[in-house]
């Protein structure tokens, strides 16, 4: 995967500061790789819905994901508050295949890239 670049200015020092402002030129930005920030950058989302119980949503959650009890029934809860929860996050490959075990019970679900 490229690496992410993003540019972050560099500080002006205090003889700058005192000249006019000028918009800054090309010599004057750093180039930051922030590649190794991105951990998982993709994404499931998981919908409320009022076709499935708790216990169906915390479930296929363990069989999704192999998370714990406790993390299947946070994320249970949040998606019946707030109405939408992240259920997993990791490559690509990974969340497809998270996602298509929880549409297995016809769960309402989507990836995305991780912002």
């Amino acid at each position: 995967m490229p690496a992410e670049i993003v540019q972050t200015p560099v500080a002006p020092t205090e003889t700058e500061v005192e000249k006019d402002l000028t918009i800054p030129g090309p010599n004057d930005w750093e180039m930051v790789d922030r590649s190794s920030e991105l951990d998982h950058p993709y994404i499931v989302i998981l919908y409320n819905c009022d076709c499935h119980t708790f216990d169906q949503v915390i479930l296929q959650m363990q069989k999704a994901t192999g998370c714990s009890l406790e993390r299947a029934k946070s994320v249970a809860d949040e998606v019946h508050n707030s109405g939408r929860a992240i259920a997993f996050s990791g490559s690509l490959d990974a969340c497809e295949h998270v996602a298509k075990v929880l549409r297995e019970i016809k769960l309402q679900v989507e990836t995305d890239r991780s912002m």
